[in-house]
């Protein structure tokens, strides 16, 4: 028998003048998959008419976390579908992803978020500085396609959860945004025990923030709470790539320090000419990554890539350090 449950698409939005919603709502609407209702949660009304859609508003600004929540509790639906305001779905999403929940034991679908085509300049770099062997290390097929797995962590622009099992853990927790859907997928793979399975066909289009200081603010943001989570949920966070930007940051600057003030000691002379050695070979891979990118994109991109994951490392690392030593709880 068919499995043909009801999919509560969950839009959270935070702006009055959104200049993604529409994209993002039209390309819902064009699903190949009918059975599905749209839930939109806002800080301000918005004025639309599609016909399967609910909204609720509230006339202030309301984290994410509780907007998407409430956006569940309205739900009808046996599947949430969550999907940023700043994403929009590729035709075969909904198809794609209801087909995992005829297993009881998968809680969640999650698919890639990819850059949308024909995005400015800006935009493209800040994706490639995303998306890259470089720029996401183990975890580029958030937003590219790769092999379909079993992951226990994944951003909430485009995860799919059934309703049940996000009511038995309490939903997201709003205390700790940015990064409710790190703690809400702990959640449900270590206390329910069940299975968050990532599809490389469930594409939506996710816009970046340009660059550089949009860019760098988010991704500082990540970092802070990445660092955060290390120290607080281990078992999903505490991982050692999470920790090499930080020790990247570390090491320049005491590079920096040896050579600012001279230091002729044997034993650090030595640990700097390995810290040079190091340098170097990063230097290298940066290239190697640039030259990835050209095969997909083209030579500014490749070239401007280069200083784009350097300076996005530094500051990760940075606010990586705040977060696992200095943050109290995050804040919204």
């Amino acid at each position: 028998m068919e499995y043909v449950p009801l999919v509560s698409i969950i839009v959270v939005d935070y702006k009055k003048k959104n200049p993604y919603l529409i994209e993002c709502l039209n390309a819902i609407e064009k699903q190949t998959f009918r059975k599905f209702e749209i839930i939109l949660v806002c800080d301000y009304r918005v004025n639309l008419d599609y016909p399967k859609l609910r909204q609720k508003y509230f006339g202030h600004y309301v984290g994410p976390a509780e907007k998407r929540d409430i956006g569940a509790k309205m739900a009808k639906g046996e599947i949430l579908a969550f999907i940023d305001d700043d994403a929009y779905p590729s035709p075969d999403w909904l198809k794609s992803l209801v087909s995992h929940f005829k297993k009881s034991n998968i809680a969640g679908v999650g698919g890639p978020g990819m850059t949308p085509p024909g995005v400015s300049w800006q935009e493209e770099a800040s994706g490639w500085a995303s998306a890259s062997p470089v720029g996401a290390g183990m975890y580029r097929y958030r937003f590219l396609p790769d092999k379909k797995q079993y992951v226990d962590d994944y951003p909430s622009m485009n995860l799919a959860i059934r309703k049940i099992d996000f009511e038995k853990v309490g939903g997201f927790d709003s205390k700790y945004w940015p990064g409710e859907d790190t703690k809400l997928c702990l959640d449900l793979t270590h206390r329910l025990g069940k299975k968050i399975i990532y599809d490389p066909k469930v594409i939506v289009y996710h816009h970046r923030r340009p660059i550089l200081a949009p860019h760098l603010r988010q991704n500082g943001n990540f970092g802070i709470h990445r660092g955060y989570f290390a120290r607080i949920l281990p078992e999903t966070s505490l991982k050692p790539i999470y920790f090499l930007p930080s020790l990247m940051l570390l090491g320049l600057l005491f590079m920096l320090f040896v050579d600012v003030f001279g230091i002729q000691n044997i034993l650090i002379i030595k640990v700097w000419n390995i810290g040079v050695v190091i340098s170097s070979l990063y230097l290298l891979v940066l290239l190697f990554n640039a030259l990835w990118i050209l095969r997909r994109s083209n030579l500014f991109q490749a070239l401007l890539s280069i200083p784009v994951i350097f300076i996005t490392h530094l500051w990760y690392g940075v606010r990586f350090i705040q977060g696992f030593l200095f943050t109290g709880k995050l804040i919204q």
